[in-house]
Protein backbone atom coordinates (compact mmCIF):
# COMPACT_ATOMS: atom_id res chain seq x y z
CA UNK A 1 0.00 0.00 0.00
CA UNK A 2 2.78 2.31 0.86
CA UNK A 3 4.08 1.99 -3.13
CA UNK A 4 0.69 3.54 -4.13
CA UNK A 5 0.10 6.39 -1.69
CA UNK A 6 3.70 7.30 -2.60
CA UNK A 7 2.64 6.69 -6.58
CA UNK A 8 -0.54 8.83 -5.78
CA UNK A 9 1.37 11.56 -4.30
CA UNK A 10 3.76 11.78 -7.49
CA UNK A 11 0.50 12.00 -9.60
CA UNK A 12 -1.02 15.39 -6.91
CA UNK A 13 0.94 18.19 -9.01
CA UNK A 14 0.39 19.58 -11.85
CA UNK A 15 3.95 19.77 -12.73
CA UNK A 16 4.83 16.11 -12.50
CA UNK A 17 1.69 14.83 -14.75
CA UNK A 18 2.96 17.30 -17.31
CA UNK A 19 6.75 15.56 -16.92
CA UNK A 20 4.66 12.52 -17.38
CA UNK A 21 3.45 12.97 -20.60
CA UNK A 22 6.23 14.61 -22.10
CA UNK A 23 8.44 11.25 -20.89
CA UNK A 24 5.50 9.36 -22.82
CA UNK A 25 6.75 11.02 -25.87
CA UNK A 26 10.70 11.24 -25.54
CA UNK A 27 13.29 9.91 -23.37
CA UNK A 28 14.85 13.55 -22.26
CA UNK A 29 17.93 15.06 -19.85
CA UNK A 30 16.93 18.32 -17.72
CA UNK A 31 17.47 20.56 -19.92
CA UNK A 32 14.84 19.01 -22.44
CA UNK A 33 12.18 18.86 -19.79
CA UNK A 34 12.84 22.66 -18.52
CA UNK A 35 12.87 23.76 -22.15
CA UNK A 36 9.48 21.85 -22.91
CA UNK A 37 7.52 23.29 -19.76
CA UNK A 38 9.23 26.31 -19.48
CA UNK A 39 10.34 25.56 -15.70
CA UNK A 40 13.46 26.68 -14.30
CA UNK A 41 16.47 23.80 -14.00
CA UNK A 42 15.53 23.62 -10.14
CA UNK A 43 12.07 23.06 -10.46
CA UNK A 44 12.58 19.99 -13.13
CA UNK A 45 15.19 18.25 -11.50
CA UNK A 46 12.97 18.05 -7.78
CA UNK A 47 9.90 17.11 -9.72
CA UNK A 48 12.44 14.25 -11.84
CA UNK A 49 13.93 13.03 -8.15
CA UNK A 50 9.94 12.60 -7.08
CA UNK A 51 8.79 10.83 -10.00
CA UNK A 52 11.78 8.73 -9.79
CA UNK A 53 11.38 7.90 -6.37
CA UNK A 54 7.73 6.68 -6.79
CA UNK A 55 8.98 4.45 -9.18
CA UNK A 56 7.33 6.30 -12.24
CA UNK A 57 11.38 6.85 -13.97
CA UNK A 58 14.12 5.36 -15.25
CA UNK A 59 17.44 6.57 -15.71
CA UNK A 60 20.42 6.51 -17.66
CA UNK A 61 23.86 8.04 -18.43
CA UNK A 62 24.67 8.88 -22.19
CA UNK A 63 28.13 11.43 -21.84
CA UNK A 64 27.22 14.16 -20.27
CA UNK A 65 23.30 13.39 -19.44
CA UNK A 66 21.50 11.76 -17.37
CA UNK A 67 18.74 10.39 -19.35
CA UNK A 68 15.06 10.11 -17.92
CA UNK A 69 12.49 7.69 -19.32
CA UNK A 70 9.13 6.26 -17.95
CA UNK A 71 10.20 2.83 -16.11
CA UNK A 72 8.92 0.06 -18.62
CA UNK A 73 8.05 -3.56 -16.20
CA UNK A 74 7.44 -1.92 -13.04
CA UNK A 75 5.06 -2.24 -11.21
CA UNK A 76 1.78 -2.85 -13.30
CA UNK A 77 -0.51 -0.03 -11.56
CA UNK A 78 2.01 3.16 -12.13
CA UNK A 79 2.13 1.85 -15.66
CA UNK A 80 -1.59 1.64 -15.76
CA UNK A 81 -1.82 5.21 -14.26
CA UNK A 82 0.46 7.03 -16.66
CA UNK A 83 -1.53 5.60 -19.49
CA UNK A 84 -4.26 7.50 -17.76
CA UNK A 85 -2.68 10.73 -17.62
CA UNK A 86 -1.04 10.22 -20.63
CA UNK A 87 -4.42 9.88 -22.75
CA UNK A 88 -6.20 12.39 -20.21
CA UNK A 89 -3.71 15.31 -21.07
CA UNK A 90 -4.08 14.23 -24.83
CA UNK A 91 -7.07 17.24 -25.58
CA UNK A 92 -5.05 19.44 -22.99
CA UNK A 93 -3.95 22.76 -24.28
CA UNK A 94 -1.04 23.10 -21.94
CA UNK A 95 0.25 19.79 -22.25
CA UNK A 96 0.15 19.93 -26.07
CA UNK A 97 2.11 23.31 -25.81
CA UNK A 98 4.50 21.48 -23.73
CA UNK A 99 4.89 18.40 -26.19
CA UNK A 100 5.63 21.30 -29.53
CA UNK A 101 8.15 23.27 -27.36
CA UNK A 102 9.93 19.52 -26.91
CA UNK A 103 9.80 18.85 -30.20
CA UNK A 104 11.69 21.97 -30.31
CA UNK A 105 13.55 21.36 -27.45
CA UNK A 106 17.79 20.57 -27.79
CA UNK A 107 20.21 19.01 -25.12
CA UNK A 108 22.79 21.72 -24.33
CA UNK A 109 25.31 20.70 -21.91
CA UNK A 110 26.43 20.57 -18.11
CA UNK A 111 25.65 23.39 -16.05
CA UNK A 112 22.37 24.74 -16.81
CA UNK A 113 21.15 27.24 -14.66
CA UNK A 114 18.36 30.24 -14.80
CA UNK A 115 17.31 31.69 -17.99
CA UNK A 116 17.92 35.71 -18.58
CA UNK A 117 14.30 35.26 -20.52
CA UNK A 118 11.80 32.40 -20.88
CA UNK A 119 12.65 32.59 -24.57
CA UNK A 120 15.93 31.49 -24.28
CA UNK A 121 17.20 28.04 -23.82
CA UNK A 122 18.87 27.49 -20.45
CA UNK A 123 22.51 27.51 -21.40
CA UNK A 124 23.01 28.79 -25.02
CA UNK A 125 24.30 25.86 -27.36
CA UNK A 126 28.28 26.19 -27.86
CA UNK A 127 29.15 27.51 -24.24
Amino acid sequence: MEKMARAAQALSDATRLRIINVLAVKESCVCEVMQALDISQTRASRNLKILNEAGFLRMRTDGLFTLYALAEGKASFQSELVAVVHKELASDKVARQDIARLAKAERVGAGCGPRKSKSEPCCPPGK
